[in-house]
């Protein structure tokens, strides 16, 4: 079983940057991808980011461009470096690993 815990919300003007953590504990398994969803109030969860073990990117259409992630496996963690923020990024993020999900950490973007 794999422990994932998210870090790095807050709230953040538009057009400002945030980076998220994600640091995995576990039964790690550096073969296979990780990546981040997000849940915005009352609308499903939805896939942002992956990163394979090869470090091979994969990137929803509404953040590319502004969002990069990245991996460090030796430290087992993840991140995610969101720039450019808009207020329909606002939501919880989750770090996920094959079926292993985090508690989330809360993006809030508004002025």
């Amino acid at each position: 079983q794999v422990h994932l815990v998210e870090s790095g919300g807050g709230l953040v003007q538009p057009g400002r940057s945030l980076k998220l953590s994600c640091a995995a504990s576990g039964s790690i398994d550096s073969g296979y991808p990780m990546a981040w969803y997000r849940q915005a109030p009352e609308k499903p969860r939805e896939w942002v980011a992956t990163i394979a073990n090869g470090g091979l990117t994969y990137y929803a259409d509404s953040v590319k461009g502004r969002f990069a992630i990245s991996r460090n496996n030796l430290a087992n963690l993840v991140f995610l470096q969101m720039d450019s923020l808009k207020p329909e990024d606002t939501a919880v993020y989750y770090c996920h690993h094959r079926t292993s999900w985090g508690q989330g950490t809360q993006v809030t973007v508004s002025a």
